[in-house]
Order: C-alpha cells, then structure tokens, then sequence
C-alpha cells in the first residue's frame, strides 16, 4: 500500500502532538480531484491550527495547511485531467478538511483553480491565500474609487504576509504607498517591496481613538484589525475606503459613526476564504499578470521540508515572521 508524508495533529484528551506521519490515500477525505503537493506556504491560521486553543480545528487527527499548489494525479470532474497544475486555497481546506502540509490531498473540484499562464507552482505559494487576500484587497480599493491620483495608501502590519505582497502590488500599480509596523528593523525591506515611507504603529493609532482625526490617507488595507483599525477609520480622506481582512490586534472595532457619517468613508470586509470562484479565478489571473514585474522572491523569508513546519509555524504566533514561508513537498 503506497504511503506519504503529512503533518499531523493530534489531541487526545491531555495530549497535543505535531509530527510528521505516514499516511496512505484511504486516510485523505473525500473530493474528486487528487492532487500530488509541490508546494504549500505557512499561515496565521496554520499556527493557530497546531496549538491546542487555537480554534481552528474540530476533529483530531488532522493535516493543517490552508494553501496548496500541485499536480492532478486524477480527477473525477471533467474540468481537471492528469497532469493539469493547479491551485487549491480557502474554503474549508485546513480547517475541516485535510490540508496542504502532505504530499497528497483529495480536495473537491468546486475548490480547485486552474494554475494562470505566467505563474508557476512556487510563485503561487509565494502568494498563497496571503497574496490573494492582498491582491483582493486592492481589487475591492478600486472598485470602490480609490486610485493613484486620489492620494497615499497607507498598508498595516506591513511585514506580513498579507501586507507585505499588498505593498508590492500598490507600488507595482503606481500608489504612493505608507507602510505601518511596529520593526522598524524592517524599513529597508519594505523600501525594496515599493513603500514610499514608513510609518511606525503610534502614528497610526497612540493607544486614543478619536471620533474624527486629520485627514491622512486616501486609502488603507488593513489585516490587523482591532482598536488600530477603530484609530485608522478616523484618519481617512473623504470619500476613501479601508479594506480589512484579519484581526490581529483583536477583533473589537470601538469607532464612532462619525467617518461613515461626516466623510463618507467606506469600510470593506475581505474574505477570501468563500469568495465565489468567478471572481477568484480572475484575481488569480490579474497575480499572474503583475508577477511578471514583481520579484516574487522578495517576499520569501525562507523554504522549509514538512520536517522542520513545527519548529517553524510558531513563529507567526510571536510577531517574528517577515513576508511569506514557503512549504516544499
């Protein structure tokens, strides 16, 4: 019987491991489309995902991982065939269903994308979700109005995953972009990503939210969330939008009706996790285009074997991580 490598973890009653195990193709869940892993990256809820609390898993034992890119090995929907390179994020992979820390995963068709011309297997775990929440970000920014000539963009937790890729792409798309962290170690790095300035945390937010404050970005994204973000929607041009898709800094958001009331300011949730596939196919696709002018390898601050994931995944849990971690099956 043929057997594999996967992160497992387990919990049973006092007892919570994270270790690599074989597995065979009956212990995968079911889906119409087998897909052979190449790569996977390593999320804020991916750590969360291997702590005992950490609220993301129900039922032990579990393969975590929420990104994954591959190969078909076989397909029972006729839109996927042997061979195709394809794309698997969200949803409920890594959460209820086996993810993409293991070298096989059986994931259902309605989840799978096609791999977009210019992107290869890496260069879509170098985004992962992270990228695509990014990219989708932006993307709800513009529909909403905001453009280069409106003003500067301010993006928070600006070393993320998340931020760092949202950086890239505004440059990239001809914004003046402000980047908010609390490293100021890493001011260099997001320079290089296309950050005009560098704006430390207390700027942002100085432990005060105030109903109204000045006027200072026409724009923001925003995954972290919180009292921050409270502060931020003070601080945002008339007409403007912030565009918020995580919660690291909590997930109350003590602000006044005022910014939507007096300045029209727009507040814009993205969940990348079930938006519909019509739409993420084409934010794929818009990745792919912009990679071809973006050094992706900017944002990886390191490659690492399913052997060294636990040694590795706490380490978003403690603020230390930069960019994106790539997983190579």
């Amino acid at each position: 019987m043929q057997t594999f490598d996967a992160l497992v973890v387990n919990k049973q009653e006092d007892q919570f491991s994270v270790e690599v195990q074989k597995l065979t193709m009956e212990d995968l869940p079911e889906g119409e489309v087998l897909i052979q892993v190449q790569y996977s990256g390593v999320n804020y809820k991916d750590s969360l995902a291997t702590i005992p609390n950490g609220n993301i898993v129900k039922n032990y034992p579990f393969v975590p991982g929420i990104d994954l890119a591959g190969v078909v090995v076989s397909s029972e929907d006729p839109r996927f065939k042997e061979g195709d390179e394809v794309i698997a994020t969200s949803y409920e992979i890594g959460v209820s269903h086996f993810g993409g820390y293991s070298q096989f995963a059986r994931i259902p068709a309605k989840w799978v994308v096609p791999l977009p011309d210019g992107l290869s297997l890496r260069d879509a775990m170098i985004y992962g979700t992270a990228g695509f929440t990014a990219a989708l970000s932006v993307q709800r920014l513009e529909e909403n109005g905001v453009s280069p000539d409106k003003g500067k963009v301010l993006v928070t937790g600006a070393t993320g995953g998340v931020g760092s890729v949202a950086v890239a792409i505004l440059s990239h798309l001809g914004y003046e972009v402000e980047a908010s962290t609390g490293k100021q170690s890493e001011e260099d790095y997001l320079k290089e990503l296309g950050a005009s300035s560098i704006v430390s945390r207390d700027e942002v937010y100085d432990g005060k939210v105030r109903a109204l404050g000045k006027q200072k970005w026409a724009a923001a994204i925003d995954p972290v969330g919180g009292e921050p973000l409270a502060a931020l929607l003070s601080q945002i041009h008339y007409g403007g939008s912030v565009a918020v898709s995580g919660l690291t800094a909590g997930t109350n958001v003590p602000t006044t009706v005022f910014p939507f009331i007096l300045r029209g300011v727009n507040l814009l949730g993205i969940d990348s996790v079930y938006c519909e596939m019509e739409r993420r196919v084409k934010v794929w696709e818009r990745i792919a285009d912009i990679s071809k002018s973006i050094n992706l390898n900017q944002f990886v601050q390191q490659e690492v074997t399913l052997q060294q994931l636990p040694e590795v995944l706490p380490t978003l849990l403690k603020a230390q991580a930069r960019g994106r971690i790539l997983v190579k099956l």
